[in-house]
């Protein structure tokens, strides 16, 4: 561990005292993710009477998120890019509000004020002997936004992750200290069954030694990585990862020893998981966080030579249109990196991109293979930029194919159950 030097005495306060320096019709943007504070929203709904129309800013939070509850918005109004289970019903009712853009352009809107930061509330460790703190498991938004702030509050905690890279905050450039020792939320590792197992194996078939990887959260991306036992030479480079990352990287599978970019290094923006992942990651030099601005940037990523970008989604339709944040017109969650990497990986020298999802939903009585998108639904990633389909009965290449071709492609890698009625929906409404 590091020499840890104190705070500024004079920086230190009450989560109580903190909130008083933020105003009416403020716009307020909380840390990501795990990084998510908890001592001062804590104090601002035990004190929201104080507050009219604060306008609050943050993607996934994996806290409680009590200021989205219903009866408060006319104090605080959610505002977010990517919709997660705690503000999914506030954003339904009109509550909260949605911006449709890409995760790597979030910093831009904040340096643009096209998404104004009155406040950033952030989670850092305590400093260095030079007076660094990291922004343990969340640069991404987090680091630019109390860049372009008015008034930072971290909550300093000593349980945090000190994670290197560009993910720092010199105690200098932080204006109010609230010092903890709060527990980090944690996520279980998703149930794999055989279909997840399925997909695992058809995606692995795809990746190449030597590659360079983006995966997600979930399922699906665990059962990838469990697929890749046989493989050498694997490198990260990703929006996040979790504890599976670290299952490969012990056994010397996950080494990054032929990256193009960031060579040897475990590259991401932020990092959710288990109290495993939260010590692997802590002083380990080959763990680097960046803002996403950079890391989800296609023009950085297209500099990993056989990127593959491992990426779930709801629905595509025969054309290859694929939805993967609105249920029809219901905004289930957000674009997230998804299309970044996508063309990123597109970009790089021998780079494949990958939309895996299981051929069913609803307990498998609907297709997630469809003649049409869901009426209103958003097309995240387009016709023109997808590249292979997998699902748990096969891989679909659809880049460089005709309509038709694509047609036969993901109809073949449908359910059984639903092959007939799709053929039949194609040659009565929508035959290309």
């Amino acid at each position: 561990m590091r020499n840890r030097r104190k705070p500024f005495p004079e920086k230190v306060v009450t989560a109580d005292e903190a909130i008083k320096v933020i105003n009416n019709g403020d716009h307020v943007v909380f840390a990501h993710a795990a990084c998510v504070p908890q001592e001062i929203p804590a104090a601002m709904i035990h004190h929201k009477e104080r507050f009219e129309d604060v306008k609050i800013y943050h993607m996934l939070c994996l806290g409680q998120g009590e200021y989205l509850a219903e009866g408060l918005e006319h104090h605080f109004r959610h505002i977010t890019n990517f919709v997660g289970g705690n503000s999914r019903k506030a954003i339904a009712e009109d509550r909260a509000d949605f911006i449709p853009c890409f995760f790597f352009e979030v910093p831009y809107l904040f340096r643009s004020q096209q998404i104004k930061v009155d406040v950033a509330v952030i989670q850092v460790t305590p400093p260095d002997f030079f007076g660094n703190c990291s922004f343990g498991l969340s640069c991404d938004y987090t680091k630019p936004a109390a860049k372009e702030a008015r008034i930072v509050i971290a909550e300093m905690n000593e349980n945090l992750p000190f994670v290197g890279g560009d993910n720092y905050i010199h105690i200098s450039e932080i204006d109010y200290i609230v010092q903890c020792a709060n527990a980090l939320p944690e996520i279980t590792s998703a149930k794999i069954g055989d279909v997840e197992r399925a997909i695992g194996r058809y995606c692995a078939e795809l990746i190449e030694n030597g590659s360079t990887l983006q995966l997600g959260i979930g399922a699906i991306p665990d059962a990838v990585l469990m697929s890749l036992t046989d493989k050498k030479d694997l490198g990260i480079h990703t929006e996040m990862f979790t504890d599976g990352v670290v299952d490969l990287y012990e056994k010397g599978i996950i080494n990054g020893s032929r990256k193009t970019l960031h060579k040897d290094k475990l590259v991401a923006t932020f990092l959710m998981g288990s109290k495993r992942l939260y010590d692997f990651v802590d002083d380990n030099p080959m763990v680097e966080l960046y803002p996403v601005d950079y890391v989800n940037n296609p023009l950085t990523i297209m500099k990993n030579e056989r990127m593959v970008s491992i990426n779930s989604c709801i629905e595509v339709d025969l054309m290859g249109q694929v939805a993967s944040e609105t249920i029809g017109a219901k905004q289930f969650s957000g674009v997230g990196g998804q299309v970044d990497y996508v063309r990123g990986a597109m970009l790089s020298p021998g780079g494949k991109s990958i939309m895996a999802m299981p051929s069913t939903a609803a307990k498998g009585t609907v297709s997630r293979i469809v003649p049409f998108l869901a009426h209103g639904a958003a097309v995240t990633t387009s016709r023109n930029d997808v590249d292979y389909v997998v699902t748990e009965y096969g891989i679909a290449h659809l880049k460089g194919k005709t309509l038709k071709e694509r047609v036969k492609s993901l109809i073949a890698i449908a359910h059984p159950d639903f092959r007939e009625e799709l053929e039949r929906m194609y040659n009565e409404k929508c035959k290309m």
